[in-house]
């Protein structure tokens, strides 16, 4: 298969076949993000792309699920999209999920109508870095939208009927007063956009990033485990919508906690406050089995 620069995907896609549409992120100016630092943004030809598949037909035979990177393929335009899904679709007989990455901005630079189109042709599966509700952390990490244009980009995937997993980032704001507001806005958040999935993801400072060098130069302190813990406690706490699927087993977090809310809210959170109880480091996954 052919590919340009370091591909990413979410873990829950780890049996994908992964699709290069783009190179890069559309946005790519997050500051505590270096995932397509290396790359600059372009997207790839219809013609490419079309090749591409009939070489992963030769390769794998049949496919059942397929992603869509790089960073921020909703960025193309959507008539594109719906070719890229058609032929997808008419090669491999198996197939029964197209998932992608998607940018707030991009999100939203289509209706609602053209979701849904996309929808129906096969894309069944969008992953939003959310990252934080504080409006105020929002542009602080340049994410480029504010909470209303954030949470907008997932109530429109949401009213399209994509199945929409919504990724927050705990330890973002880092100490203090903010890690509060930060927790309670990305539960309020949450609760508005209503996501099928809510992944929780630790943050980790990657070298040459803007959060890296704050943080070699004393300018931003890092949560500490139980900390972090306390984050995802409040947030938990203060989502009132039903039937989200909780993943906080990302191997980025310290202590990997899974549930449906509102059914499992109650275990989680007690799983939660034990190890607060106890501060035994032991019940907490160590730095060296931790990793982005």
């Amino acid at each position: 298969m052919r590919y340009e620069g370091n591909i990413f995907r979410p873990f829950s896609e780890a049996n994908s076949y992964l699709l290069q549409c783009t190179i890069g992120c559309s946005h790519n100016q997050c500051t505590f993000c270096g995932m397509y630092k290396d790359k600059k943004y372009r997207e790839r030809s219809l013609k490419e792309i079309m090749e591409d598949i009939a070489m992963a037909k030769d390769s794998y035979g049949n496919l059942e699920k397929v992603f869509l990177c790089d960073g921020d393929a909703i960025a193309l335009e959507t008539d594109m999209l719906l070719a890229i899904l058609k032929k997808l679709y008419g090669t491999f007989s198996s197939l029964r999920h197209v998932g992608s990455y998607v940018g707030p901005q991009s999100t939203l630079s289509k209706s609602v109508d053209e979701l849904k189109a996309l929808r129906a042709a096969g894309l069944t599966k969008a992953y939003i870095g959310v990252e934080t509700g504080y409006d105020e952390l929002l542009k602080k990490v340049k994410k480029g939208v504010g909470y209303d244009q954030m949470l907008a980009a997932g109530k429109n995937l949401v009213a399209a009927n994509i199945n929409l997993s919504a990724m927050v980032l705990l330890g973002l704001a880092g100490k203090g007063e903010a890690s509060r507001r930060h927790a309670l806005a990305t539960a309020k958040i949450c609760d508005e956009m209503k996501p099928q999935y809510l992944a929780a993801l630790t943050i980790t400072p990657v070298p040459g990033t803007v959060l890296y060098r704050h943080v070699q130069e004393g300018k931003f302190e890092m949560l500490n485990p139980f900390e972090t813990l306390e984050e995802m406690k409040q947030m938990l706490e203060n989502i009132h919508s039903d039937n989200i699927k909780f993943v906080g087993t990302h191997a980025s977090n310290y202590l990997p906690v899974t549930g449906t809310l509102q059914r499992d809210k109650g275990k989680m959170i007690a799983s939660i406050a034990s190890v607060l109880e106890s501060r035994d480091e032991r019940m907490l996954r160590s730095d060296e089995m931790r990793g982005l």
